[in-house]
């Protein structure tokens, strides 16, 4: 019997024996995953020997259903579904360009990763295919739609593979738009499948842990160390991107992670309190403003930026402050006039941990008193968001106010926190 994609095998040459699970490959090459994680690729000709064949995942009406050797899902594990939206977890080099491009599917991710079949029954399905840098407001939309679907039709937890670049954007959306009464993980990879030393793998196993564990919260699922030994669980709207390709650029800012899952054995210790399973009911408010600005403040810039978004149909405008949440004196003038205007202006600090606080400087206090809206300790990306969904809630100019100071989805914390590590919160 030959060896096919995703079956485990035993490759041999006259100098060294690998054993692993036989990748896809567009080369001259037979590649292997190792236990490892790592990829390696042997030249054509060398002996393949079939030590054990894979489950078969078949299609059935658009999605991808795990089967067991008997053709039937085991009835002793949980069912999860598995939506993707491209991104690197879902590419793989183009050999042509060199480049990396989005081709594989879902049931491609359930092919390449066996382990995955320990853990759960999946059904998948192929929301939309793209990077991460081109998403937009309206697919999240789509996206949180698909996932109230799912779970409307019974499943147990839901895995959504995604981009890194704006993982936590979707994350942010999917907490303010869905109240679930089962998880919703994110998950992605730094590294495409077929490169050596590549996250995908560990990180979907980890996440299909969460995804069939107590914890009914939308959160982001990445590694926790640049080792293959353990992820870390970050709530949504707690979590950012920290490096451009470190394995473990995602890291909680002004909040602890939920909890960590160990490789390879799944146990998941918790940090700090989150909604259980069966807790909530489901429900869906995918409204979204798309025209809100984020604007950086640095020294010398211009206020005509406000007055350009408050006069170019912009409902809502978040600003990076200094510090405690501060822009020059001469910004205060446009911000009193958006406010005015019945735009928001939520102010949010550039520091990367801390609260801000605009009654402690004099340039603060007339912040307040021209109309800004304190962003307290959110991150301004999560601000942003967050302020775009309250807008399209079609709530009125104060209580959208009110709201941007509300703790709705865990964006919001009582007192500044200081983790383990310093102030950076890492675990």
């Amino acid at each position: 019997m030959s060896a096919e994609e995703g079956d485990r095998v035993r490759v041999g040459t006259d100098r060294v024996t690998y054993e692993g699970v036989l990748m896809p490959s567009t080369t001259g090459h037979t590649v292997i995953k190792l236990d490892n994680g790592y990829n390696v690729g042997v030249n054509k000709g060398a002996r393949i020997e079939l030590i054990e064949k894979r489950s078969p995942v078949v299609l059935k009406g658009g999605r991808a259903e795990k089967t067991g050797g008997s053709g039937c899902d085991r009835a002793d594990l949980p069912t999860v579904a598995i939506l993707s939206t491209g991104g690197t977890i879902a590419s793989r080099v183009d050999y042509r360009t060199g480049a990396v491009t989005s081709q594989f599917t879902a049931e491609d991710i359930l092919n390449a990763i066996p382990e995955l079949r320990e853990i759960a029954n999946y059904r998948s399905k192929v929301v939309y295919n793209i990077f991460s840098e081109n998403m937009r407001a309206e697919y999240w939309a789509e996206l949180a739609r698909a996932i109230a679907d799912e779970i409307k039709e019974g499943v147990d937890g839901i895995i959504v593979t995604h981009g890194t670049d704006t993982l936590g954007y979707t994350a942010a959306a999917l907490s303010f738009m869905i109240k679930t009464p089962v998880p919703i993980v994110l998950v992605g990879s730094q590294r495409s499948a077929d490169r050596p030393s590549s996250d995908n793998a560990m990180n979907v196993i980890c996440a299909a842990s969460v995804a069939t564990s107590e914890i009914a919260e939308v959160s982001v699922v990445m590694h926790g160390s640049t080792s293959d030994d353990y992820c870390l669980i970050h709530r949504g709207t707690r979590v950012r991107k920290q490096h451009t390709s470190r394995r473990d650029a995602f890291q909680s800012i002004n909040a602890p992670p939920i909890g960590r899952i160990e490789y390879p054995s799944g146990e998941i210790t918790t940090f700090t309190d989150y909604t259980q399973r069966g807790e909530r009911k489901l429900e869906i408010h995918d409204g979204m403003t798309t025209k809100c600005a984020l604007l950086k403040y640095i020294p010398g810039s211009s206020p005509e930026l406000l007055r350009f978004c408050s006069l170019s149909g912009y409902a809502g405008i978040v600003i990076e402050g200094t510090g405690l949440g501060h822009v020059s004196s001469e910004w205060i003038p446009l911000i009193e006039f958006a406010a005015t205007s019945k735009i928001p202006v939520v102010v949010t600090s550039q520091c990367m941990n801390g609260r801000i606080c605009d009654r402690v400087y004099d340039t603060g206090r007339d912040m307040l008193k021209a109309g800004v809206v304190e962003g307290e300790d959110m991150i301004p990306e999560v601000a942003l968001v967050k302020l775009m969904w309250l807008l399209g809630q079609g709530l009125e100019y104060t209580e959208v106010c009110l709201k941007m100071g509300e703790n709705l989805a865990g964006e919001i914390s009582g007192s500044s926190w200081v983790g383990e590590y310093g102030a950076s919160g890492n675990i």
